[in-house]
């Protein structure tokens, strides 16, 4: 138990912490009552008043203010928020959809310096054998480039896929994990391109919407 802490108080203190590694943003007062089953908000409050006067959080006068202060509960992950622009299927190509939906915190240390790094959604489950599932969100380094055997980002007559990039004699073909797809072939005269190449994935392991 941390020094100074309730076993409630350090339940509530590991509760905001973990929300703000997941979200990227403290939980509300009503959220954690519904976590621990307070009935009030001033329920709520004492038990944060408790942490802030030990010197565990501070806050402002805001709603989801909450900063986790103490060097022992402090995370040293850093996050950077980067834009989900749509759904890219792994499958059968899809229609791209290039609106920014939702900005998404991912661990800095995946991201790295890459300069404008963006998320898709995965539909699909041509990628499996990737440990890519339906749902996923792939983190895509821009580039209009790529090697043989990279896994790819590609838009193709105007539709997007995540496949394998594969160069032979009869020229593109994108590549499948699951043997349950053919490979596609790209010919001369589609409108083709790559659109970035996958750095990282994210997975949402109880199945909700980000």
């Amino acid at each position: 138990m941390a020094r100074g802490l309730t076993q409630r108080q350090e339940r509530i203190l590991q509760f905001i912490q973990e929300y703000i590694r997941k979200e990227g943003y403290p939980p509300s007062i009503r959220e954690i009552g519904a976590a621990f089953d307070i009935g009030s908000l001033r329920g709520v409050t004492v038990h944060l008043d408790a942490l802030e006067k030990k010197g565990y959080i501070e806050r402002a006068n805001l709603p989801r203010s909450i900063r986790v202060i103490h060097p022992a509960f402090q995370s040293s992950q850093k996050v950077s928020m980067l834009p989900l622009v749509g759904t890219i299927a792994a499958g059968k190509p899809i229609t791209a959809q290039e609106q920014v939906e939702d900005l998404i915190p991912v661990p800095s240390e995946m991201v790295r310096n890459i300069e404008g790094a963006f998320l898709l959604r995965v539909r699909g489950d041509s990628m499996t054998g990737e440990g890519i599932m339906p749902r996923d969100l792939v983190v895509i380094r821009p580039q209009s480039t790529a090697n043989h055997g990279d896994l790819v980002a590609f838009m193709l007559n105007e539709e997007a896929t995540v496949k394998r990039l594969h160069r032979d004699r009869e020229g593109i073909r994108l590549i499948s994990s699951n043997p349950a797809y053919e490979p596609i072939l790209v010919h001369p005269s589609d409108d083709a391109s790559v659109i970035g190449r996958v750095v990282g994935l994210i997975r949402d392991y109880a199945g909700m919407a980000f």
